[in-house]
């Protein structure tokens, strides 16, 4: 029972009931302007003093927001964070450098080049642009492919007492030639993603990354964390392997750990595990007390310059043969050219690439804006990043993006803007043009060490799994998906599947809508699924059905399948056994046995007059095939009584239909001509149809038989109206007109009370 108090905030509304007809006449609709393609050319493209201005700080956002920068309340928090981000984004850089394949150096440029451009063409004030674990494992994967070992083998020289012989059976990798291929590979495609990057930037296709969804990218980013952590396994344990890329390509990687497993070098394993070890131990405290501490730890640092003050002074490359970062020059390498003909090698991996770096960026971005409430350009986004990695690739960088631990330091040290970033890029400009060499005695452990400690945060998105199970299991199963194409198949390949999964689910969840019977909430004007609520009540003799979806070619039939399910009867079905009921007994009756009366149809022979011998003299009988004359007598069938022929009729309980589409956002002709089937089907066996919450534009097909007088603005208007017409049509009072006026008076005031 239903509380029927009545409180100082209920209100009630009184109208008329509307179709879309009436409501169009009652209320005119506006004239919507036409413009020709010569007016919308000369709009978008005339040309005013303030929209320049507003396109130019549009392209280039400083001149907005350098002008209004609050230098004293700022820039003490921008400094301080900067000089702590840059330190990080200097180990970050030579530790990243190890992902994309290439030498530790052109990490220190990749943390150095892409943050001037950002700098200029950026809208999002807190994110650390440079090297991220993901893209660099992306473009390492393509550097191995075009650039492995096995291209750059050459014989060993043997040096004898007097002369230098050249052994042709000893192999060796000329390190030279190798580093000069690599970091071609990684250059060029920097600058091939920047170009994918700006040209989406310019079309204004921003939007499409959204395609990425969060799921997706959750399942991807954690497949690329596992990739990292096996990539770096051999270099903590330091042992030669064999390079993999593709399908299995991590089985491979751990096949090959195992194999060579005694070939460890402790000192290299000890110093990885005890990195991983502090370095997390102190990010916990970070996390655990960011509140208290003013400045977080800066670990990556400390641990790296114990660790190179170790090395240096046990000098454990000569003594224990552990790895070493060797050669860090001072100064920048000059700029090259990128290789054309590499670039139908690399097309596809550079685009993947382009987009998860934009996509993993952005997100960062909007996680900060909306936590500092201001915007970010999605558009000018792509391109600023799309320049940075054309400008450092030209300066022997790899592609830039943002890493979530990075931009979080910035954020958390009082970086307000991006001049943190600026002022970071200047302290990497210190340590390459300076403090470089001090890092050359540092182990590679310990950079795989701090990329290991790093990769936490993209595990800990496992954690999401079960969330998203009970939340969405669609969803859920997106990310596993992607996760596991993601490890199975590499990266790229792995993206690509788990995007087309998650399409295929879309389509799925369309094709397969769902779709429910309404009943009204007892005194009311709203209708609720009748599987979701009790107390909910079903209108005697109306059906009304909705549709959570559009309906298109894919799920129209679908759609027809779960009418016909609700409904209780197959329309078609319905009219063909009338028709086959209808034409027995009009043989019956011209045989005489049965006679149409006032109260149906009665046999003959209850009256009497049953003749065999006066049937066949007077009515013969007529051929099954043969055709009805036009005087034949039309009855009128009560199709819910028990008919006098043995043909099984469905039932028809219903005399209206209302289809309820305010969940369906489009129709397309095919669905459009199918619903004008569906919808003569059940009028032909006297059922009416009305649609409701559906814009009669939407619909194209209405004809002599079916007119727009079936739209209703919403499903209450149709009720009432259906409700209206049968009374109407049961009244045989002489009365009926001034009857029909009271009556809708009656209605309205009802209407009234339950909105």
């Amino acid at each position: 029972m239903m509380d029927e108090c009545f409180h100082e905030n209920d209100y009630h509304v009184s109208r008329r009931i509307y179709s879309n007809r009436v409501f169009d006449q009652v209320h005119e609709r506006q004239a919507q302007e036409i413009q020709s393609l010569r007016e919308r050319l000369g709009r978008a493209c005339g040309c005013t003093d303030k929209w320049a201005v507003q396109k130019i700080k549009g392209l280039l956002p400083i001149l907005d927001w350098l002008p209004k920068y609050p230098v004293k309340q700022w820039l003490p928090g921008d400094v301080v964070s900067g000089v702590t981000t840059g330190l990080v984004c200097c180990l970050q850089g030579v530790a990243y450098a190890l992902l994309a394949s290439v030498a530790p150096v052109y990490g220190l440029y990749s943390a150095f080049f892409p943050i001037l451009t950002y700098f200029v063409l950026g809208t999002s004030r807190h994110i650390s642009v440079g090297p991220f674990p993901v893209t660099c494992l992306m473009v390492g994967s393509v550097v191995l492919t075009l650039a492995p070992d096995e291209h750059f083998l050459r014989p060993v020289n043997i040096t004898g007492v007097n002369e230098t012989v050249t052994d042709e059976r000893l192999m060796e990798v000329d390190g030279e030639a190798r580093e000069a291929q690599r970091i071609l590979v990684a250059c060029t495609m920097t600058v091939l993603v920047g170009l994918f990057q700006v040209a989406m930037g310019l079309m204004q296709v921003g939007f499409l990354v959204r395609y990425l969804s969060d799921p997706l990218v959750g399942g991807f980013t954690t497949a690329a964390a596992f990739h990292v952590f096996i990539s770096q396994i051999k270099t903590i344990v330091s042992v030669p392997i064999h390079n993999h890329n593709g399908f299995f390509s991590f089985a491979y990687t751990l096949i090959d750990v195992s194999r060579n497993i005694n070939q460890t070098n402790i000192a290299d394993l000890i110093a990885g595990l005890l990195t991983i070890f502090i370095v997390m131990a102190v990010k916990e405290i970070n996390t655990k007390f960011q509140h208290k501490i003013p400045v977080p730890i800066p670990i990556e640092v400390i641990v790296t310059v114990i660790a190179s003050a170790v090395s240096h002074v046990m000098d454990l490359n000569s003594q224990y043969g552990a790895s070493i970062v060797h050669s860090l020059p001072r100064g920048f390498a000059p700029p090259q050219i990128p290789n054309i003909a590499l670039i139908g090698k690399i097309l596809g991996s550079s685009f993947s690439t382009a987009v998860v770096g934009y996509a993993v960026a952005v997100s960062v971005a909007k996680v900060y804006a909306a936590k500092h409430d201001y915007t970010v350009d999605g558009n000018q986004e792509l391109i600023a990043f799309g320049v940075s990695n054309i400008f450092g690739g030209c300066f022997s960088s790899f592609v830039a993006s943002t890493a979530l631990s990075r931009t979080a330091v910035q954020e958390s040290t009082g970086g307000k803007s991006q001049v943190a970033g600026i002022i970071s890029a200047l302290m990497v400009m210190i340590v390459i043009l300076a403090l470089g060499p001090f890092l050359q005695p540092l182990q590679k452990s310990v950079l795989a060490g701090i990329v290991i400690a790093n990769l936490k945060g993209m595990f800990m998105q496992i954690s999401e799994v079960p969330v998203l199970w009970r939340q969405n299991k669609i969803d859920c199963l997106i990310w596993i998906a992607t996760c596991l194409a993601s490890i199975v198949l590499g990266l790229d390949v792995g993206l690509l599947a788990g995007l087309v999964f998650e399409m295929g689910t879309v389509v799925v969840r369309t094709q397969f809508p769902s779709c429910a019977t309404l009943g009204n909430v007892p005194n009311t004007d709203i209708y609720k699924n009748m599987k979701d609520y009790k107390n909910i009540d079903e209108i005697p003799g109306i059906k009304i059905f909705k549709c959570n979806s559009p309906i298109y070619f894919a799920n129209i039939d679908y759609f027809k399948e779960k009418l016909r399910e609700e409904v209780g009867f197959d329309a078609v079905r319905v009219f063909k056994k009338r028709n086959k009921a209808l034409k027995k007994i009009h043989k019956l009756i011209k045989k005489g046995k049965l006679q149409a009366t006032e109260n149906g149809l009665v046999p003959v022979a209850s009256l009497g007059v049953e003749n065999q011998a006066f049937e066949k003299e007077q009515v013969p009988e007529l051929d099954e095939g043969a055709s009805q004359p036009d005087s034949e007598v039309k009855v009128q069938v009560d199709w819910t009584s028990e008919l006098p022929v043995s043909v099984s009729v469905p039932t028809v309980h219903i005399h209206s239909l209302v289809v309820d589409f305010s969940a369906v956002s489009f129709l397309d002709v095919v669905a459009a001509k199918s619903l004008k089937l569906v919808v003569k089907e059940f009028i032909r066996i006297g059922v009416s149809v009305y649609i409701a919450g559906c814009d009669g534009k939407a619909l194209s097909f209405f004809d002599e038989e079916v007119t727009r007088d079936i739209l209703f603005l919403s499903v209450h208007d149709a009720i009432l109206f259906i409700q209206l017409e049968t009374s109407t049509g049961n009244d045989e009072d002489p009365l009926a007109e001034k009857n029909e006026i009271l009556l809708y008076c009656i209605l309205c005031s009802i209407q009234g009370e339950f909105t």
